[in-house]
């Protein structure tokens, strides 16, 4: 294995499709033993980056490095070294769970006199025992979801990539799932997961946050959140969607966004309250409270994205 002080680097990297940009000079890089996040919508350019880190398609410009190989140079070296999750589980639905794990253990190179006593440790530690026999279409979306993960690491790969790994799967076991990357992880398994859910960022120790194409912020989730420009208040009342759009012409207002039944406003300063209390309670609408909250990812990344528009009006959401 190639010496390296850290598991991924990128340097400008980009990828463009004929005009169209889809990741656009992007800079970041991924400790050993750290669980890095790529949040975004979709079509911001998260899958196309995992696919250049991971040697399936090339760059447009710029370069980076995984396991301390060149994604333009050294692709099969990455692949044989790096584990791989999408959303779509790569499972054989004919075979029990323990013969796809047979199958990828052999495709991976995992040598026959072990391949039996690592299957058992991968049903263990992903929590597979009792239906290690069933057949894999049988099995619900979260068990599938937990053998596509001990399939990607047969072969304990230093590197784990998880492209909207969860999509689909229920709370409870997005929540259990993360549990089992956050024991990799101590085991100094690389991650880098991408994902549209603002609660699974938090489980990363830096998130990089990406809107068309471009990487907009890169820190860790406290960070991102205390760094929030403004004050964060939350408002309840009985016509949260006029109150979006009333509080988006009152000076003072930065942004607005409905979360659930509650509308959060993010003000310049405290002494905007009044005015914001005011203008609603003059349009009829019935304030029942209105408090100053913590924000959280969801509300940095909407900030973020508004800030963005404000300042370029012809952007919007897709690419």
């Amino acid at each position: 294995m190639n010496a390296y002080s850290n598991a991924i680097e990128t340097f400008d990297l980009s990828r463009h499709f004929g005009s169209f940009i889809a990741v656009d000079k992007i800079n970041f890089y991924v400790p050993k033993g750290e669980i890095f996040g790529l949040l975004g919508p979709n079509g911001a350019g998260k899958t196309t980056t995992i696919r250049m880190l991971c040697g399936i398609i090339r760059p447009s410009a710029g370069n980076a490095s995984v396991l301390g190989f060149d994604i333009r140079k050294d692709a099969e070296e990455i692949k044989k070294n790096i584990g791989y999750m999408s959303q779509k589980f790569s499972l054989y639905d004919d075979l029990t769970a323990i013969e796809n794990l047979n199958f990828y253990a052999s495709i991976y190179g995992v040598a026959r006199s072990d391949r039996k006593r690592r299957i058992q440790d991968l049903i263990d530690q992903s929590g597979l025992r009792g239906v290690e026999k069933e057949l894999t279409g049988s099995l619900s979306g979260a068990w599938r979801q937990r053998l596509a993960l001990a399939c990607a690491i047969a072969h304990k790969p230093p590197m784990l990539f998880l492209d909207e790994a969860t999509a689909g799967v229920d709370p409870l076991s997005r929540r259990e799932f993360w549990d089992l990357i956050y024991e990799m992880a101590s085991e100094d398994i690389s991650i880098l997961a991408t994902t549209h859910y603002m609660d699974e960022a938090e489980y990363c120790n830096t998130i990089g946050m990406m809107y068309q194409a471009q990487m907009i912020a890169l820190a860790s989730p406290d960070r991102l959140k205390d760094e929030m420009p403004g004050v964060l208040v939350q408002v309840t009342c009985d016509q949260p969607l006029q109150a979006e759009e009333i509080s988006d012409q009152i000076p003072g207002v930065m942004d607005s966004a409905i979360h659930g039944v509650h509308l959060h406003v993010t003000l310049k300063d405290e002494k905007q309250v009044n005015n914001l209390t005011s203008a609603l309670q003059t349009a009829g609408i019935q304030v029942t409270e209105i408090e100053t909250i913590l924000p959280s990812l969801e509300d940095v990344f909407i900030n973020m994205v508004e800030s963005r528009l404000k300042a370029s009006p012809q952007d919007s959401f897709g690419g």
